[in-house]
């Protein structure tokens, strides 16, 4: 995959075999969230789209979507979990921040939020913001983007003990939300394509 180094790395860790465009108008979604996107989620949608990383990652649409299979709100309702979890765990107090500067583009099933911080006119220089249930602390920024965060998050094991509350399995996987749904009416395991 190309389009950014960022997620030229990722192609090296994360097979997008089951991975679909998702087809996005960018310049309508512009227009819907006042600001560009990052190239790295711009690829990343183009490649693999929304759907769930070594079964304990979902990255988000950036729309609604009402025949996804799950997280089919889009980033609307995980930025505003994201925002709340902010509040919840002291605000100001415990990540000088803009709440409104918070836009959530993943989640865990640990309950974790992934998302950015919108600082700055330039998307791709946006760092990743971890709001993290169980992690140490709650509330992590990186200074580099999406692609970049998720390569290290599956292949870094101190780097994965920071930043999610779960445990990720061995090998990285990724399955488009598409391809969970057919697996899942087809009485089949979402995440592996096994028999239940």
């Amino acid at each position: 995959m190309g389009g950014t180094p960022g997620t030229a790395a990722l192609a090296q860790v994360v097979s997008a075999e089951h991975g679909v465009d998702e087809q996005i108008d960018w310049s309508a979604l512009e227009e819907i969230w006042g600001t560009r996107f990052p190239a790295d989620y711009v690829a990343f949608m183009e490649v693999y789209g929304a759907g769930e990383l070594s079964g304990a990652i979902g990255i988000l649409l950036p729309v609604p979507r009402t025949d996804a299979y799950s997280d089919g709100s889009g980033l609307k309702d995980e930025t505003a979990n994201a925002r709340g979890t902010w509040e919840m765990y002291g605000g100001r107090a415990a990540l000088d921040v803009d709440p409104d500067s918070i836009l959530a583009w993943g989640v865990t099933s640990g309950a974790d939020i992934y998302g950015w911080l919108t600082t700055g006119d330039d998307p791709d220089l946006w760092p990743v913001l971890v709001c993290g249930r169980q992690t140490n602390p709650h509330f992590q920024v990186h200074s580099f983007g999406m692609a970049e965060f998720l390569r290290r998050l599956l292949t870094d094991e101190e780097f994965q003990e920071e930043t999610i509350s779960v445990v990720l399995p061995g090998e990285p996987s990724f399955v488009n939300w598409r391809e969970q749904k057919r697996r899942l009416e087809a009485g089949l395991d979402p995440s592996t394509g096994e028999p239940w």
